[in-house]
């Protein structure tokens, strides 16, 4: 420190010591208020799905097309073709997507930013955005970087000779790393897979919501489980990290086949060599990372994964290539020159090797990693690989499906779909709804259903276990399709089944009678409910309504796809299916950030949900208010009194007492008192307590509401 200053600035400008690290137990609200104006450099009226339909989509792609060709002398492309790279960018982009939360993907543009842009399987992604920033620089805000990144990988394959399926434009980028994502608790890159499995011989065992077999890894370790090669044990690796990703067994083996016909694995040098990651990178490094401090460090000698080689004769072409190196030889371990397991055949004929990557008179032996050799001894994976050997345009097709599927899982519903080359044909894992009637009367309908019979919390209920299954990771589920009536949410626990049954009875009548689908119907009579609780309260209001849900059939619906959507808890309705690990306040956090909501908006909707009676179930913890069914804000009214005491009661439950007598006045959950006990969540409260607030509770519940009902109308949106 000599010859600095020893007066410290005041401000908190680097990632020290934060209120987390003081308070690990506490939970962390900043997953609600992330992605905010704050931190978006564009005008306030800038609309993305706009400007993207201003794109000239033919000359963007005609000059990622010459790009795949123009290999740059700070960055040389391998065989003068970028066309491995983009696929890996793409790929890399994309496949960090997982089926049990909806989170990761390609369609926020988040590779750009920590954790991923410096995980250990992205290295040298960084390389692939600058080559790209002069085509992102040239088209502005008509592109997206996520946009781009996943087309760039579409172009290649399409360069390499491979006739896509189609691309849809859309998503838009974020301008911060995401806190919402949980990638595991390891606290080291690479960390063995045991810190995230039951028993990792035991692949299903992987901890939820991971897909991914290692911290900073997308899917399985190329060497093997740990870093040792064993195929078969490989290949249930494999089929467990795919599946996770909403992949079945003969998608996984196309994507395998097909994301190895084109590019390389580099391993020709030491990794010790190399520069740190991005992240932590100096400041001449300008944002790169991974840069070889020893020689050319580039071309022939870069190191990347470790594994050093080619899989196929022609690895810039879409061909069978890696079936017929795969198939026709036998492979034995080898180390590859940074120390890393590879397979290479144990006899092979030079003129069958791959050329080097920058001298053509010189042959490579090609390679194999522990992934693609599960393909060849797996039954199941290799019955699959003998189909598509035996009909290589079928396999074409698959790999070409299977890709699209990879880079538009969490684009959300067709209806979000831009660009000329989005395919016609619906597919049931884009959750198709038809087209909901619009030409009906709404006020007879609300008529109909309150004169049903149905109480507020019956109403009120079924409309919210219809719409909270959404999630704003992946833009699935929601009221629109009422796929609250089909296999498999029908007989979720959550969802009541007995009551649910005699509700959508009485719902589907009125939907025959009126021509409104069942799906507007379940929310049009939340509305009913919700406006029959203020009037009582002493407060007219109307909740605004948007016609127009279909609803969806069993043919159009992948139950078992559905499954993961299954709300374990719901703190909103003071529910929660068993114990678990993690604590029902941070299971009430997380749902509320999948469905979009801020902190007051969580705050006013549980407050309200608990006086209109809607626990599940009918229990009373958390009803703070003798007037449960009318939209007041005695919840929060009666959770800041000090005239009241909190007392433990066992199981996660709590007593309120009167302080002076000491008897019991309610009892609650820890999802209720948290509202009293965390200082964020208590300031939120407080506001809705005052006696100036009562009316802007009301307001501010219906909003909130509104919001949840109509998350997925992008149809309209």
């Amino acid at each position: 420190m000599s010859g600095k200053c020893p007066v410290m600035h005041g401000g908190h400008t680097s990632t020290g010591t934060s209120n987390k690290d003081w308070w690990p137990e506490g939970i962390n609200l900043d997953i609600l208020h992330q992605h905010d104006c704050k931190t978006n450099p564009m005008d306030s009226g800038f609309n993305y799905r706009e400007e993207v339909k201003k794109l000239d989509v033919q000359a963007l792609k005609d000059d990622l097309r010459k790009l795949m060709l123009d290999s740059q002398e700070w960055w040389p492309a391998d065989w003068g073709s970028y066309v491995g790279m983009f696929a890996r960018v793409a790929w890399h982009s994309a496949g960090s997507y997982r089926l049990a939360d909806g989170r990761g993907g390609g369609g926020t543009g988040n590779q750009r930013f920590a954790p991923l842009n410096s995980w250990p399987d992205n290295v040298n992604t960084d390389k692939g955005r600058r080559l790209l920033w002069p085509i992102k620089k040239k088209y502005g805000n008509k592109i997206s970087w996520a946009d781009l990144m996943v087309l760039s990988g579409t172009v290649a394959y399409e360069v390499a000779g491979l006739k896509t399926y189609g691309f849809a434009f859309g998503r838009e980028d974020i301008w911060h790393p995401e806190k919402d994502i949980y990638w595991g608790d390891e606290k080291e890159w690479l960390a063995p897979s045991d810190e995230r499995y039951g028993d990792v011989e035991n692949p299903d065992t992987m901890e939820n919501p991971l897909a991914a077999v290692q911290m900073g890894l997308i899917y399985v370790n190329p060497e093997g489980v740990n870093g040792q090669p064993d195929p078969l044990k490989t290949a249930e690796h494999v089929r467990e990290t795919f599946a996770r990703m909403a992949m079945n067994d003969e998608e996984t083996a196309a994507l395998t086949a097909g994301g190895h016909t084109i590019g390389k694995c580099h391993g020709n040098g030491d990794a010790a060599d190399l520069s740190a990651e991005p992240e932590a990178a100096d400041v001449e490094y300008q944002g790169i990372g991974w840069i070889n401090t020893k020689g050319r460090g580039v071309g022939q000698d870069t190191v990347v994964s470790g594994i050093e080689g080619a899989w196929t004769q022609n690895p810039t072409q879409w061909d069978m290539g890696w079936f017929d190196m795969l198939f026709n030889h036998e492979w034995e371990l080898k180390k590859s020159p940074a120390g890393a397991w590879q397979w290479e055949p144990a006899d092979i004929a030079e003129e069958d090797k791959p050329v080097d990557v920058e001298d053509a008179s010189i042959r490579r032996n090609p390679i194999m990693t522990d992934a693609d050799m599960a393909m060849k001894v797996d039954p199941v994976y290799n019955e699959i690989c003998q189909k598509f050997m035996n009909d290589p345009e079928y396999f074409s097709e698959t790999f070409a499906r299977a890709w699209f599927k990879l880079t538009h899982r969490d684009l959300g519903p067709k209806s979000r779909y831009i660009g000329p080359e989005v395919p016609a044909e619906d597919l049931i894992w884009q959750d198709p709804i038809p087209a909901g009637n619009t030409d009906y009367s709404e006020e007879v309908v609300k008529q109909k259903i309150a004169e049903s019979g149905l109480s507020i919390s019956e109403m009120v209920s079924t409309a919210w276990d219809s719409a909270r299954t959404y999630r704003g990771s992946d833009m699935r589920g929601g009221a629109n399709g009422a796929r609250i009536r089909l296999a498999p949410q029908k007989e979720w626990q959550g969802n009541e089944p007995e009551r649910l049954v005699r509700v959508l009875s009485v719902y589907e009548k009125i939907s025959a009678d009126t021509g409104a689908s069942i799906a507007d119907v379940i929310v049009l009579a939340g509305s009913v409910g919700i406006e029959k609780a203020a009037k009582a309260a002493g407060h007219e209001v109307r909740v605004p309504f948007l016609k127009g849900r279909g609803d969806a059939l069993d043919e159009m619906t992948d139950a078992d796809s559905f499954e993961p959507l299954e709300p374990l808890a719901d703190g909103f309705r003071n529910w929660q299916k068993k114990d678990y690990v993690v604590n029902p306040e941070e299971m009430l956090l997380d749902r509320a950030q999948l469905m979009g909501l801020t902190g007051p908006e969580m705050t006013v909707l549980l407050g309200g949900m608990r006086v209109l009676g809607t626990n599940h179930d009918g229990t009373q913890h958390g009803v703070f208010t003798d007037r449960e069914g009318q939209l007041t804000n005695d919840f929060f009214v009666n959770l800041t009194d000090m005239g009241n005491a909190w007392k433990p009661a066992g199981n996660g439950l709590y007593t309120i007492r009167d302080r002076q007598t000491d008897t019991v006045k309610w009892t609650a959950s820890r999802v209720d008192l948290v509202f009293g006990s965390n200082s964020l969540l208590r300031s939120y409260a407080e506001v809705y307590a005052q006696d100036d607030n009562d009316e802007k509770f009301v307001k501010d519940f219906v909003a909130a509401w509104t919001k949840v009902m109509n998350a997925d109308r992008f149809d309209v949106a």
